[in-house]
């Protein structure tokens, strides 16, 4: 069975759409097979992997409120073992139309079990909310990312959903975990990315993930080609930054099926 990890922020421009682009990426070709769910109306996942929004014909909206079944709607990306739910501004609708469905917390997971079998991992990119679909994506999730930016006000929000999280946990998913704590945008020259860092990790310890993202211009371009930074520019620093997160969560999950020596990829680059 897949393990189902939601990337989760209700602050925009964390870098939730990139971790979810990238991490998948990272992961496909460590011979990984991953399905990438784009939880998010404004489909930037989808079309970060090369589709074009506007010959989707059908995306997870369908699945959610028409129970369209998924395998019928999955695309083939470029990415190597990457496969796409794609999303659709039609998602913006779904949560007034889940209102008043049974269990409507339960309508992602019950997608995801359908196909679950067939991944090694489940990535689900969330929109910058806390709203009914984010909640979805929580309920369906075994863990969470928290993808944080080393800038002002990193911290912000954090405690709102921490305490969604919780509630999840409490009343919806008892078996949700923190997968960890995703320092992004960091750039070393500058104090107070560096203050941030040191922030968080005081603050949350062992939850936050030793892999810190680099701002890395190829990581900005890469979506503009409808590719990852790792199919777009394998050596830049972006690439090997999410090349190391998913070692570091394979390591994590006892998963890895490399050697010691080539657990840690250099970081020496400086693209």
């Amino acid at each position: 069975m897949g393990k189902v990890i939601a990337i989760a922020n209700q602050k925009g421009g964390v870098g939730k759409t990139t971790t979810a682009i990238n991490l998948s990426a990272a992961l496909g070709v460590l011979e990984y097979k991953v399905l990438l769910i784009d939880a998010d109306p404004q489909a930037n996942a989808t079309s970060g992997l090369g589709f074009d929004i506007q010959n989707v014909q059908k995306s997870t909206y369908d699945c959610l409120i028409q129970d369209e079944n998924p395998e019928d709607i999955i695309l083939h990306s470029k990415t190597p073992n990457v496969d796409v739910l794609p999303s659709h501004i039609d998602l913006v609708a779904a949560e007034i139309e889940m209102i008043n469905i049974d269990r409507r917390e339960f309508m992602l997971s019950n997608i995801i079990e359908k196909i679950r079998s067939q991944y090694d991992f489940v990535i689900i990119d969330c929109s910058p909310s806390l709203g009914l679909i984010t909640v979805n994506a929580l309920t369906a999730a075994d863990s969470v990312i928290i993808p944080v930016q080393s800038e002002y006000f990193a911290l912000e929000g954090l405690g709102k959903l921490l305490n969604t999280i919780k509630i999840v946990q409490s009343r919806l998913n008892t078996k949700l975990e923190i997968e960890g704590i995703l320092v992004t945008m960091f750039d070393g020259r500058l104090r107070l990315a560096n203050q941030v860092v040191e922030d968080v990790k005081m603050h949350f310890q062992q939850m936050v993930f030793d892999t810190i993202i680099h701002r890395n211009t190829r990581l900005g371009e890469a979506p503009s080609h409808g590719e990852s930074a790792i199919t777009f520019d394998v050596n830049s620093k972006g690439a090997i930054n999410y090349l190391n997160l998913a070692r570091e969560i394979l390591q994590k999950n006892n998963m890895t099926r490399i050697s010691n020596e080539e657990k840690i990829i250099p970081t020496n680059h400086d693209n």
